[in-house]
């Protein structure tokens, strides 16, 4: 990988970084707590097309997590859930399937997350929030099969930086 590579590389995730914490930002009042409704969660599809967007999607998440009222808690277990689910995106070639695997992860360790920092329930945390993230995944299933009909946007995205 040569140098001009690389700093294109680098460019390329902060920008992914920076518009995912702005998004979830935008919308704090949904995006944390028990329902969980972040639409910045649309950009993990971003891994289902390129491996090499994953740091920049993760690097987004820590920064919007910071925000989090659950503070610590969220940044460590938000950030793990993210990455996970980014793997599971870029491993499973379904986009729909891919959108259904990323929701029952994510439900599963927030929804712990949740349960113990508020004492709810689980099942229902888990519920609450894989049910959130199924509805984002879902329409970003919807948007990246739009967008795979625009070749100059694809040549872009799966662009072998």
């Amino acid at each position: 990988m040569n140098k001009h590579i690389s700093v294109k590389l680098i460019v390329i995730n902060a920008m992914i970084a920076s518009i995912y914490a702005a998004l979830t930002l935008v919308i704090s009042p949904i995006a944390y707590s028990e329902i969980q409704f972040r639409l910045s969660e649309i950009m993990v599809f971003l891994a289902f097309y390129n491996r090499k967007y994953i740091p920049g999607l993760i690097i987004g998440c820590i920064v919007a997590n910071l925000f989090s009222p659950m503070g610590l808690l969220d940044v460590i277990f938000g950030t793990i859930s993210t990455i996970i689910v980014c793997i599971a995106m870029y491993l499973i070639k379904n986009r729909y399937l891919a959108a259904i695997t990323g929701a029952l992860i994510t439900g599963i360790i927030i929804g712990g997350e949740l349960w113990y920092a508020y004492q709810i329930p689980y099942l229902i945390n888990a519920l609450y929030v894989a049910i959130g993230e199924l509805i984002v995944l879902i329409i970003g299933a919807f948007i990246f099969n739009v967008l795979e009909h625009n070749n100059r946007f694809m040549n872009i995205l799966i662009d072998h930086i």
